[in-house]
């Protein structure tokens, strides 16, 4: 249950992530959560939309990893959350620093819970 509830928190991160850099990243918001310069948030939006899509495949692996049948759940679950965790360390060593408590250590969290469920 408790693993189900940080998957499915997660997958809500993802979605609200899939938001931003989709629909909202040349608004106040998006350029805020993301250090953009209007110019820069002009240049660099397709590359945002595509990053944005990258995050709803993971958020709709997620939400599948947490309505799964319970004999693949945990696979599922491990797959998605470790994309999640790898794309959070990666993003803090390459793009910036707080990626990685927003994304990998909740990442990391949730596969701890999955793997102690199991």
């Amino acid at each position: 249950m408790v693993s189900t509830i940080l998957i499915l928190a997660i997958a809500c991160l993802h979605i609200y992530i899939l938001i931003l850099e989709m629909f909202l990243w040349e608004t106040s918001k998006g350029m805020k959560a993301f250090g953009n310069s209007p110019e820069k948030a002009k240049i660099t939006k397709p590359l945002a939309q595509n990053m944005g899509l990258y995050n709803g495949f993971l958020a709709a692996g997620l939400l599948w990893a947490s309505v799964a049948p319970s004999e693949i759940q945990a696979s599922l679950a491990y797959f998605f959350l470790g994309c999640v965790f790898v794309a959070g360390v990666y993003g803090s060593i390459t793009a910036n620093r707080k990626i990685l408590f927003i994304q990998a250590v909740p990442a990391l969290i949730a596969l701890i819970a999955v793997f102690l469920g199991n």
